[in-house]
């Protein structure tokens, strides 16, 4: 069945597609129907269904038959560790950590709050929760003690489970110390907390409150899985606010196992059986889709991996790794092959390993500029799918279904929409618009299974953030266009388009055309307050490794590409050169952070910050060109 055909029937009968996708999960009861009409501020899916997450993830396969297939592959290059774990060791240890969990009263609804590194044991705490009916929320391993305790305080969890370490190149961050600084500022206090015990840093534990991950294990009797209904949390992930304030995504049972399972075959094109690699975190959102319980979901075997694209121990890692543990398909952010080809620009690394068992990338988390697309798809010569999601919605909104048919990839584009998305392109008053007209993306009520129901004690957050804009609609922040033949180009956030003399650009479009430059290895565009024009666009630049020619001949050269390309009307006359770029742990470029120093603005150091250093280098690079102004 072609992809258009999978979409109209979708669209033409979406209660009896999603039923139909529901047969492939094990339930304790199956749901009446689809969609329902709740007290929640958007309809809900398969709420009178009773279900198990950890059952589906890890239990049936082994009554299948299947308990000696590897279900985690670890790997980490940072402390020289490879083991793998089958489906059947993977069930004990999660129902054993359950029973303990349970035995210190942890139940059905209650919030356990993981603080972990990228180790088996991250993913292990988050199925015994589900295994449990427990709500996780994975905090990411090193956050600072003060977004730790502002997220104790909104989710109150009876418990916390947390690493006594993480390794980072070159360093150890101390997680208990951060744990412990947390909770003397949070207010509210969990029962207790286990503390995984890494041989590379032992921590100190409060008598009383804290008890040791194995210790507090020994002679339990392990848990069975807890059927809950559709619509009960999974889980609540925090994702940063506009307001400093994090928002709580709250993600349904029910719906996030049918369309996790769909998308593997269908998006990702991979069997059970197969090897999946998602180079993320379990503290983000594509580390609980696509490392923990996706592939695991599918029956497939994941890949955690403790380590970065360069420096462990240099830019080849990814093609070891893929070569070594025969992935098929590998997904990570498109920051990550930028920084690969910085240090690798002629892809010698990539000689070095047999890759033919690697037959799809997969981006996304940002824009893929075409630069890094064209770059990878030489390289590794397989298709390049960037595709468009977020924390809210868990899976993706548009992608290359290359599990459906092989359709045109469209550089630039992130693809088509995937059946329960009914993606507009919507004028400032709402109006839907016709091809190639920029404007805000948003999604047609209502959303998929597995989307987001509400945020976490924050219901009028909710609706002021996504649905009271565009009536009908769920509003994703983004900005774009769509072609004639329905494929999506997401330009940039809604706040990333620009007002220059009133003409709307996107700083999106520009940063594709300066990514164009061969010595240009990673770039930003921002938008700063302008007396005249109300916005003027600032280009950063970070070049390739081994450019030594004059960086004023770069910027000239640049300034020239952006007047070539998009005209005058850009009013693109300045650009610096830094080393590097603001960025999350995720990888996201902070372009709000760098207009608000451009601008002179106050600001707060975003808690999500890699390093923030760099936000001085960013402040000295600007005052070379002039800003803030006066």
């Amino acid at each position: 069945m072609a992809y258009k055909d999978v979409y109209e029937s979708w669209k033409a009968d979406p209660d009896g597609f999603w039923m139909e996708q529901a047969r492939a999960i094990d339930w304790d009861q199956m749901p009446s129907k689809a969609l329902f009409e709740t007290e929640a501020p958007v309809p809900e899916w398969f709420v009178d269904g009773m279900v198990n997450t950890c059952w589906n993830a890890v239990d049936r396969h082994v009554e299948q038959g299947r308990g000696e297939q590897t279900a985690i592959i670890y790997d980490s290059p940072v402390t020289h560790t490879k083991r793998e774990i089958p489906y059947v060791e993977l069930r004990n240890r999660v129902a054993t950590l359950a029973g303990a969990l349970r035995a210190k009263g942890v139940e059905k609804g209650d919030r356990v709050i993981i603080y972990m590194p990228m180790i088996p044991e991250a993913l292990e705490a988050m199925l015994a929760c589900a295994r449990l009916g427990a709500i996780h929320s994975v905090v990411f391993g090193g956050f600072a003690s003060h977004e730790l305790a502002v997220r104790i305080d909104d989710c109150k969890p009876k418990a916390i489970i947390a690493a006594s370490c993480g390794i980072e190149p070159g360093r150890v961050v101390h997680y208990k110390p951060l744990l412990d600084g947390a909770l003397e500022q949070a207010a509210h206090q969990p029962d207790f907390c286990v503390i995984f015990q890494r041989e590379q840093e032992v921590a100190d534990l409060k008598p009383g409150r804290d008890v040791n991950w194995h210790g507090f294990q020994y002679g339990v009797e392990p848990a069975a899985c807890v059927p809950v209904e559709g619509n009960h949390p999974a889980y609540i992930l925090y994702t940063s606010g506009t307001t400093g304030q994090p928002k709580g995504v709250v993600r349904p049972t029910a719906g996030h196992l049918v369309a996790l399972n769909w998308s593997m075959k269908n998006i990702y094109n991979v069997d059970p059986g197969d090897v999946f690699w998602a180079a993320s975190d379990v503290g983000w959102v594509v580390g609980h889709s696509y490392i923990c319980y996706a592939p695991l979901i599918h029956g497939n075997t994941t890949v955690v991996f403790e380590g970065k694209p360069v420096g462990t121990p240099d830019a080849g890692t990814f093609w070891r790794v893929i070569s070594e543990h025969k992935v098929k398909s590998f997904f990570t952010a498109p920051t990550a092959f930028r920084a690969i080809k910085r240090e690798d620009p002629k892809g010698e690394f990539v000689k070095k390993h047999d890759l033919s068992c690697l037959k799809t990338l997969y981006l996304a988390g940002e824009r893929a500029d075409p630069d890094t697309i064209n770059w990878a798809a030489a390289q590794l010569q397989v298709p390049v799918v960037d595709h468009w999601w977020q924390t809210e919605t868990g899976w993706a909104i548009t992608a290359i279904p290359m599990g459906i048919e092989e359709m045109e990839i469209k550089i630039g584009s992130s693809g088509v929409p995937m059946p329960g998305y009914d993606v507009q392109i919507l004028d400032e008053a709402g109006q839907p618009q016709g091809p190639d007209t920029l404007g805000a993306v948003a999604i047609k009520l209502p959303l998929a299974p597995g989307t987001l129901p509400t945020l976490w004690n924050a219901e009028g957050r909710f609706r002021n953030s996504y649905l009271d804009h565009f009536p009908g609609y769920y509003e994703t922040g983004d900005a774009g266009m769509i072609d004639q033949d329905g494929y999506l180009y997401i330009m940039a956030r809604t706040d990333d388009v620009i007002n220059v003399a009133g003409h709307r650009l996107s700083t999106g479009g520009m940063e594709e055309v300066l990514a164009d430059h061969p010595d240009v290895a990673e770039c930003a565009v921002i938008g700063v307050s302008d007396e005249l024009k109300g916005q003027l666009p600032v280009g950063f630049l970070c070049l390739t490794k081994g450019v030594n020619r004059p960086e004023e001949e770069i910027v000239k050269e640049c300034v020239d590409m952006i007047r070539d390309h998009i005209g005058p009307v850009a009013a693109f006359k300045t650009a610096v050169v830094v080393d590097r770029l603001p960025k999350t742990r995720s990888g996201k470029i902070l372009r709000g952070t760098m207009v608000k120093i451009a601008d002179g603005a106050e600001f707060k150091t975003p808690a999500t910050i890699d390093d923030p250093a760099i936000l001085d280098e960013i402040r000295e690079a600007l005052s070379r060109i002039g800003y803030p102004k006066g």
